[in-house]
């Protein structure tokens, strides 16, 4: 008797345990993109550039940084203009990346190029052009440089769409929103909470703004607490309402869309594929 009753407990309890969910533990993976969802760009690039011992220009800008890309001599900076009226940047990509990670970078070029006249088009025998590699950290260079220039997306943490874009638009000529010159009618830079080791990337620079308003919605901004001297110190404060978003990580804004479309001209050749 007493066998035939535990044998009864054991069925319900394997029936109840069937029609129960399994218990699935996070991978180091899902905490590691949890965080990253946490993050605004910016945050998330510094993560990824930690490891970087070079030198770059505002967290994420790789030398030469002598040059403001918005005001360069002789327009050298910019991409020129093929025969067609578009700007064509001639590219290449490391063999390194996986096929599903080419095409989140070539989805990111075909963003810019459905808003803009800018085309990202694959290397023939171009002498400049950009080199997109698996290094370490998130970089670029700003504008133009001459000959290969490097621009850096490690699969660990910097092949998404919003840090892809934004580190295409360094290539194409523009730093972060927050260096404009006119800036401090914006935001407030809270130099007490920004160590001094890293306050030269809070400088600002003698840009062109190109008659477009300052964009808090940039994908090429800051977010509140880049760099800060504390976890969770602001160094960037709007004003005057200082609740207005910053450090947005999704997609380019009207007004980066803007800026691109007057520094390289691009008029009747914004939607044309």
């Amino acid at each position: 008797m007493d066998c035939i009753l535990l044998f009864a407990i054991w069925a319900v309890l394997l029936n109840l345990s069937q029609g129960l969910p399994a218990t699935v533990l996070p991978t180091d993976q899902d905490i590691q993109s949890q965080k990253h969802d946490d993050m605004d760009i910016f945050s998330r690039i510094l993560e990824a550039n930690k490891e970087i011992s070079d030198v770059l220009l505002e967290g994420d800008i790789a030398l030469p940084k002598t040059r403001n890309a918005m005001k360069c001599l002789n327009d050298y900076c910019k991409w020129p203009k093929s025969p067609s009226g578009l700007v064509e940047v001639p590219y290449t990509i490391a063999k390194d990346f996986y096929d599903d990670e080419k095409a989140v970078i070539q989805n990111a070029m075909k963003s810019i190029a459905a808003k803009t006249c800018v085309r990202f088009v694959p290397r023939t025998n171009q002498l400049d052009y950009v080199s997109i590699e698996n290094q370490i950290g998130c970089s670029s260079t700003v504008g133009r440089s001459g000959g290969k220039q490097q621009l850096s997306l490690s699969v660990d943490g910097c092949v998404s769409h919003g840090i892809i874009e934004h580190e295409l638009i360094h290539s194409l000529g523009f730093h972060h929103e927050h260096t404009r010159s006119d800036r401090d009618q914006y935001v407030q830079i809270n130099w007490q909470n920004i160590p001094q080791a890293s306050a030269y990337n809070f400088q600002k620079k003698d840009t062109n703004n190109l008659n477009t308003p300052y964009d808090y919605n940039s994908i090429m901004h800051y977010g509140r607490t880049a760099f800060a001297i504390q976890y969770g110190k602001e160094t960037i404060s709007p004003i005057p309402n200082s609740s207005v978003q910053i450090g947005q990580r999704q997609e380019m804004s009207n007004i980066d869309v803007q800026k691109i479309n007057k520094l390289y001209e691009c008029g009747e050749h914004i939607t044309r594929m």
